[in-house]
């Protein structure tokens, strides 16, 4: 489906500050929906006099007029008559008598997108009446809000010209509203801000009650207590503010969010926007102490198998045996190498690790061994990108035993030769070429049937662990390159 922004490039010919006015609309009017108990469609006018629906918004709070999608679709005059009217007349125009759509009962209204002195698209405001209503003081509030917000639009005051970094995560009315008159005074509040309200340690009904001096004595910290009293008074004198979040005295924490109502230029009060996000951030909270404790299990792990690997090197540094050196030798390459991923889970948030890192780190190591027993360098092609925890390790160990493979396999003391770690990733695959310029397979070998016991680990890590498949072949010009294909889909 097209996007807002593809369907404004490709139809109109509006410029970007009217393109990006739209686009706060837009990021603003699930608030409109909601208030409204109806659908919001966006229509902009094309030139063969017709008009073109780039967005749509159903409400929350009430059964929605058009369960079908209308995104994409054109109408002329003579099915909404009321489009062009609104551009026309720069006002709010209503039907007297409902329409039936799709078997409902549907009352259509439109209200003028205005930038500056330019009407740029039309909003149609479609309520289902299928369903009776019963008025209320929370409808008539509801609606009054959404008529004075409305009018806004149409002048051309609502949204603000700056956009706002956190709409999509502010306060909705379905989690609580309050209506402020022009003094601050509230004058209705739904129940769920009451009860955000009650958490907050405020026992009593809100109507009648200056809200900012209120909320600035139920908030624990000063600072925050100041800063979301001001925001309400800002909003009061015509400007809107952000979401702010704050916790009480008694520890309940509440998002905000107080807008202006001006309609026509006249002060209206205002609306807050509130949220009892207590329990989501008890969860956040036990959430981050989950994740600490994780990393820090990782860390001592890390820790551990460092260790390990140190008196692996005192127990091999007493032995004269050059097998039991060497068998000793691999044993701490090996732990070393898980211990590396250790280390990286420890700083990751997520149980993700970045292998293109472990294995920077990885190789040098390699290297070291090389220089030792033969003139081989190690070299890294491609990235591996980010992996997750569970896969992290064992494809660490395969592609370490495949290295050292090549070191003491493929080339002779002395003898002088490059390894390249190759690899290349896609959305279903990751692809590892492990090749050397050296001597070759040996004839009649089989990886199945081979008695090394680095190859036969890395079968089992291979089959068992990553789900993958490997394979060692015959270069064409000389060495030998291991094959190894690990699936992706299907992990986190």
């Amino acid at each position: 489906m097209s996007t807002l922004t593809d369907l404004l490039a490709e139809h109109t010919k509006l410029s970007g500050a009217a393109a990006d006015h739209l686009q706060l609309v837009v990021a603003e009017w699930q608030l409109l929906s909601d208030l409204s108990f109806a659908d919001f469609n966006m229509w902009v006018p094309l030139d063969d006099n017709k008009f073109l629906c780039v967005a749509q918004a159903r409400p929350t709070t009430a059964p929605t007029a058009h369960p079908e999608d209308v995104v994409g679709s054109e109408v002329d005059n003579e099915e909404h008559p009321q489009l062009r009217r609104a551009i026309d007349e720069s006002r709010i125009c209503r039907e007297e008598d409902p329409r039936w759509h799709l078997g409902v009962p549907v009352r259509r209204e439109t209200i003028p997108v205005r930038l500056g002195t330019q009407v740029i698209a039309v909003l149609s405001r479609s309520t289902n009446l299928a369903v009776p209503r019963v008025p209320s003081p929370l409808e008539i509030s509801y609606l009054g809000s959404a008529a004075d917000l409305c009018q806004m639009i149409a002048d051309g005051t609502f949204p603000a010209p700056e956009p706002s970094p956190d709409v999509h995560t502010s306060p909705r009315v379905g989690d609580g509203l309050i209506r402020l008159d022009p003094s601050g005074a509230v004058v209705f509040a739904s129940p769920n801000a009451l009860s955000a309200y009650h958490r907050m340690g405020h026992a009593s009904d809100l109507v009648g009650v200056h809200l900012a001096p209120l909320t600035r004595s139920l908030i624990g910290d000063p600072f925050d207590a100041t800063e979301v009293a001001q925001r309400m008074r800002l909003a009061l004198d015509g400007k809107p503010s952000m979401r702010m979040e704050a916790e009480s005295r008694r520890g309940a924490a509440v998002l905000f969010r107080a807008l202006p109502l001006r309609p026509r230029g006249q002060a209206a009060g205002a609306i807050v926007l509130c949220r009892d996000v207590t329990e989501v951030r008890r969860r956040d909270r036990a959430l981050m102490s989950k994740d600490a404790t994780i990393r820090e299990i990782h860390h001592r792990v890390k820790n551990n198998l460092q260790t390990v690997a140190a008196l692996l090197r005192l127990q091999s540094r007493r032995l004269t045996n050059p097998e039991a050196k060497e068998a000793l030798a691999e044993s701490v390459r090996r732990v070393t190498s898980i211990a590396l991923v250790h280390e990286t889970l420890s700083m990751s948030v997520d149980e993700r690790v970045d292998l293109d890192d472990v294995v920077d780190k990885v190789i040098p190591m390699m290297s070291d061994v090389a220089v030792t027993e033969t003139q081989v360098s190690v070299r890294r092609e491609g990235g591996f990108g980010i992996v997750p925890a569970e896969i992290a390790t064992p494809l660490v160990m395969v592609l370490t035993e495949l290295v050292q493979n090549a070191f003491e396999h493929a080339y002779a003391p002395g003898q002088r030769g490059e390894v390249v770690v190759h690899s290349e990733r896609s959305a279903k695959w990751l692809d590892v070429t492990i090749s050397d310029d050296g001597k070759g397979l040996p004839p009649g070998f089989s990886l199945e049937r081979t008695d090394r016991l680095g190859l036969q680990i890395v079968r089992t890590l291979v089959d068992s662990e990553l789900r993958g498949s490997l394979s060692l072949r015959r270069r064409p010009r000389g060495g030998t390159e291991a094959v190894l294909r690990v699936p992706l889909r299907g992990r986190r």
